[in-house]
């Protein structure tokens, strides 16, 4: 089984090398090294000054220390440190009687409800991978990503059992094992919604498990810990593997760039099957935090709470955000203290940025990728930038900064030369990780994931400028950028001089085929309700606020397509416009 070997790979960092094939590609300082600890008489390593790092920790020390303090909050259901600590165990210890074992892997298809933050505890403290799928996919892909990852048990949100049961019954289709379902209720379920059939239900299951059940540590603090996949934006989802060291070190850096103090209160605004929502599962419970689960986003989901629970911190993607500044002044309740509130997943518009700071929101911006446990920089805000004029300082708000803590180096580079670009604001060049906090690798996928570590660094594929204080700035994927004539183009930039378009609600440029130039951009925009405005006066608008080459040539009016983590779903739009043909045969842009 691929696990069993892939705990090995995982304890010794020689054998991991082994399979590396070159020390160009990914290399690891050895214990016996010359200088090493072990050459200085009188230390010793034992169990009284080294634990591997896990974040699985947290809990325990929560419990420990703030065993009456609320932990979990959804609807009219709580749970205090103590309690969360139990249920944990048993549900870890009910795992074990299924026969899940170290190595295994345990899926999930949930949304944030408490038995989504619970898995993440419960199943490493079983000593078992957790894979938590994106609960907006359908029964195909379901069951692509379940056998890509061999998992043994699967959670499902009743909401969701139909895509489970598809998902499943494509499985068996292929003769391949299928993983035992769990079913996940909660009090909104209809009382005429049929548990028994199903074998086991969450909160049975849990109760048939022992609080006193012995916690699985990992043998190494290399160990996997989860699996994420990919959302999918550009390919074929990858699964991406967290360690327990990454996740650990990731949750500490993702408080302190959060501004997290003691005792925060955390909306739980971004979906925790993404990049385990950002390693916050684990980090709020560092900070004895409670948190506010929600089972759909919306705007008065997020207010209503806001006032109802005192939220100190929530996250977003930017079109969550854009939800928000362009919601209904019937769903908005007026802040009576500042949310500290963390944008990522894709350069966020100034202008949104600008919008939710009017409202009363503290806004910070972080950038990263799920090889990077998400948040690998953020834009550390200097003091000397309050005195910027508003313009210059919205522009500085929307860079995405340095790298957090935990993370050893990022930088701009050639992809081919691996030179560093000048940092003058203008070079583009492609954004690399070294550090920590970037992942072990592609389950079962080693070619892939030598191809991501290529010279020693993990590789984006973002493009980005460094500037002369060493803040990078995203200026497009590497297959969003628009090569037209010869020149490149960033659909980002065209991006937000869209957003600043007083009609459009939402827009997304991509590049569209052209005879003579190559490619030219290519705008599509959603506007606003109740506003009315043809292609040419966006063209114009566009023209008056960029070089004119970069202007785009073409609009089209439609709903933007988004992955359920708010993410624009660019390929799909490039599809779109590789469909209209080239236009400078067509002569025309408009509405399709």
């Amino acid at each position: 089984m691929f696990w069993t070997r892939s705990i090995r790979l995982f304890r010794s960092p020689r054998v991991f090398l082994s399979h590396c094939h070159s020390r160009k590609f990914c290399s690891f300082s050895q214990d016996n090294d010359p200088g090493s600890w072990e050459s200085m008489e009188g230390l010793s390593r034992c169990s009284a000054n080294f634990v591997p790092l896990s974040p699985i920790t947290f809990l325990e020390r929560a419990a420990k220390v703030c065993r009456d303090r609320t932990s979990v909050v959804y609807g009219s259901l709580e749970y205090n440190w103590g309690e969360t600590h139990q249920r944990c165990l048993k549900l870890a210890s009910a795992l074990t009687h299924l026969g899940i074992s170290r190595g295994d892997v345990v899926a999930t298809l949930l949304p944030n409800v408490p038995a989504m933050y619970e898995v993440h505890f419960a199943v490493p403290m079983a000593g078992a991978i957790l894979c938590t799928l994106n609960s907006r996919l359908d029964a195909a892909m379901v069951s692509v990503l379940l056998e890509h990852s061999q998992a043994k048990v699967l959670f499902v949100d009743y909401q969701l059992l139909e895509v489970a049961r598809g998902a499943l019954n494509l499985l068996g289709k292929k003769h391949r094992e299928l993983p035992i379902l769990v079913l996940v209720t909660d009090s909104d379920c209809p009382s005429t919604f049929d548990i028994t059939s199903v074998s086991y239900e969450y909160e049975r299951l849990l109760a048939d498990g022992h609080s006193s059940f012995d916690i699985v540590t990992p043998h190494s603090e290399l160990d996997p810990i989860s699996i994420n996949y990919t959302s999918g934006t550009t390919s074929r989802p990858k699964g991406v593997v967290y360690s327990h060291r990454g996740a650990y070190l990731n949750s500490l850096a993702t408080v302190l760039l959060f501004r997290m103090d003691l005792f925060p209160v955390y909306l739980w605004s971004v979906p925790m099957f993404h990049c385990n929502g950002w390693c916050l599962p684990w980090g709020v419970a560092s900070q004895f935090g409670i948190n506010i689960c929600v089972r759909k986003v919306s705007p008065k989901t997020i207010f209503d709470n806001i006032a109802q629970h005192k939220v100190t911190h929530m996250g977003g993607a930017p079109t969550v955000l854009n939800m928000i500044v362009n919601s209904s002044l019937t769903d908005r309740k007026p802040l009576n203290q500042k949310v500290v509130v963390m944008t990522g997943g894709s350069p966020p518009p100034p202008q949104i940025l600008d919008k939710m700071e009017e409202i009363g929101f503290s806004m910070s911006h972080l950038y990263g990728l799920t090889e990077t446990y998400g948040p690998g920089t953020f834009c550390a805000w200097r003091p000397e930038w309050d005195l910027l004029p508003h313009e210059d300082k919205s522009k500085m708000k929307a860079r995405q900064g340095v790298p957090h803590v935990a993370l050893e180096e990022i930088d701009v580079k050639d992809p081919v030369s691996m030179e560093g670009v000048p940092s003058d604001g203008k070079t583009m060049g492609e954004v690399m990780f070294r550090g920590n906090t970037v992942m072990s690798g592609y389950f079962r996928d080693l070619k892939a994931t030598q191809e991501a570590f290529k010279d020693g660094w993990f590789r984006s594929g973002d493009l980005a400028v460094k500037h002369s204080d060493g803040y990078i700035e995203i200026k497009d994927r590497l297959k969003d950028i628009i090569i037209s004539g010869g020149e490149n183009i960033s659909s980002v930039e065209i991006e937000t001089v869209l957003y600043s378009h007083p009609a459009i609600l939402e827009a997304a440029v991509v590049a569209r085929p052209d005879d003579h130039w190559g490619q030219t951009p290519c705008a599509f925009v959603k506007l606003k309700e109740g506003f009315d405005v043809n292609a040419e006066a966006i063209i114009n608008f566009c023209r008056e606020h960029l070089p004119h080459y970069m202007a785009p040539k073409t609009v089209v009016f439609q709903d933007i397509p988004k992955t359920s983590t708010g993410k624009i779903q660019k390929y799909v739009l490039r599809k779109k416009a590789e469909a209209l043909g080239s236009l400078s045969r067509s002569h025309g842009c408009d509405k399709l």
